[in-house]
């Protein structure tokens, strides 16, 4: 079968949409951590944009730990395409905004030249919330390997903070413009913790790079979302019959998508409201809904449904065992937490949410979003239940899920994927059921800063957790 490329295009099938631009040859925004996600999201927007007439808009891609993505990407011309699912069919559209990918390992020069540039003014991230090494603190944890590599500034870059050190210094050299750094990663204000983070890193590397930054650079923060499964050999094969060519790099996701973006660029911002975008003066309000009633719904889902025997979401959310209890925890507990923007329904938002969750031609595993659930809690649920431990208020349903967690992290259900993985099961090993909740949870414990649990809460995830775990 014919892979898809520029000179493939021709043999597409007529019912596959696509924009009509010319191609900017040289691109105006660096991404690090290309993958599904930001192929399925911001090169949408990306696209719209360029159709527009953002000529600066179009996007070098820079696959920092995996060549699999540039190896799907260039082969292709940087094309791939992106289909939509729903229980009313599949609609398909050519997207074209990514020119090319690097694997920074083999291209470390051309990453450097392309953040370097000064056609460049944007670069995007998302690395997930484990690639900006932050620590337990929420400082930058200056003493891991890569982070202390990169201080020293010799060999290859092993962090964000080493490739961007490198393009500012030659960006400050040079006399050039600043840039702007976008977070596209599902942290709460993740602009003002990558700000935070990488003037850490060059204070301690280079103190006057870091006063340069903070002068010339700006970090806007964003709230993305979109559901973005893992995509399968048998969804490629169906494509093809579809596409009349062969796509490698074809992503598959909801019609649903949403970016609120900080209004705060170096320079022109970025036409994405062409695709839809909202550009705002806060996005916290924004950002913070989605972490604790979307994010926090979905890992809900993954750990208690992992544990009932549930493969993907829309499984999980269809049981009234666990379906009755998410909705209660978006509804009931992470939606009071909030203190919406004026216009930002909540209770329509989590109607949303249940009708997006339920959607039965989107596989999103569970085991997916399992994944290291150490970060992704520490956002999602221990401030809601903060939020309401300070008024005295119940919080069964969020409760019931970081109990779930907390047995998940045992191994029952396999390897567990977390980057604290080996300390939380020494942490159980010593501990036991009897004592985990409080080595995780009460005073002084593992995950404690976010929320340090009182004694009654802490009896009950015990208790809870003990009933887990003698029935899991």
């Amino acid at each position: 079968m014919t892979r898809l490329s520029n000179a493939s295009t021709e043999m597409l099938d007529a019912r596959i949409l696509r924009s009509v631009y010319d191609r900017p040859q040289t691109p105006g925004v660096v991404h690090l951590g290309t993958g599904a996600f930001n192929r399925a999201h911001q090169a949408v927007y990306a696209d719209a944009a360029l159709e527009h007439g953002d000529l600066a808009g179009a996007i070098l891609g820079v696959s920092l730990r995996s060549q699999t993505v540039r190896d799907q990407l260039a082969p292709q011309d940087g094309l791939f395409s992106v289909t939509e699912r729903s229980g009313e069919g599949a609609v398909t559209r050519l997207v074209r905004s990514v020119n090319d990918v690097l694997f920074a390992p083999q291209s470390l020069r051309d990453v450097i030249d392309a953040l370097a540039a000064e056609t460049t003014g944007l670069v995007t991230l998302t690395v997930t919330e484990t690639g900006y090494l932050a620590g337990p603190s929420g400082d930058l944890d200056l003493a891991s390997p890569a982070v202390a590599a990169d201080l020293k500034g010799e060999g290859a870059p092993l962090s964000i903070y080493g490739f961007l050190r490198r393009a500012l210094h030659e960006r400050k050299a040079e006399g050039r413009r600043g840039l702007t750094l976008l977070s596209c990663d599902n942290l709460a204000a993740n602009g003002t913790r990558l700000e935070a983070w990488l003037d850490q890193f060059l204070l301690a590397a280079d103190p006057e790079l870091a006063a340069w930054t903070r002068a010339e650079c700006r970090f806007p923060s964003s709230m993305v979302d979109r559901i973005v499964p893992a995509t399968t050999a048998a969804d490629r094969d169906a494509l093809t019959t579809r596409l009349g060519v062969d796509d490698h790099a074809a992503v598959f996701t909801e019609p649903f998508s949403q970016w609120v973006v900080e209004d705060a660029f170096v320079g022109d911002r970025p036409r994405w409201d062409a695709g839809g975008a909202q550009f705002v003066g806060d996005v916290a309000p924004y950002e913070t809904a989605k972490l604790r009633m979307l994010n926090g719904a979905h890992s809900a889902l993954a750990y208690i449904g992992v544990r009932e025997g549930w493969v993907f979401v829309h499984e999980a959310i269809r049981d009234p065992r666990i379906g009755d209890r998410v909705e209660r925890l978006m509804r009931k507990e992470a939606a009071t937490s909030l203190s919406p923007t004026p216009g930002q329904d909540l209770q329509t938002y989590a109607d949303r949410l249940i009708e997006r969750f339920a959607n039965p031609a989107l596989n999103h595993r569970l085991d997916q979003i399992a994944r290291d659930g150490s970060e992704k809690i520490v956002q999602r649920w221990l401030p809601v239940l903060a939020h309401h431990q300070a008024a005295d208020r119940p919080c069964p349903a969020t409760l019931d899920a970081l109990a779930a967690w907390v047995v998940f992290i045992r191994g029952d259900h396999g390897p567990v994927v977390d980057p604290l993985a080996n300390r939380l099961a020494n942490l159980w090993r010593q501990a036991g059921a009897k004592e985990i909740a409080a080595a995780l949870f009460g005073r002084g414990g593992l995950l404690s800063a976010q929320w340090t649990a009182s004694s009654v809460n802490l009896a009950r995830l015990t208790e809870l957790i003990h009933d887990e775990s003698r029935t899991g």
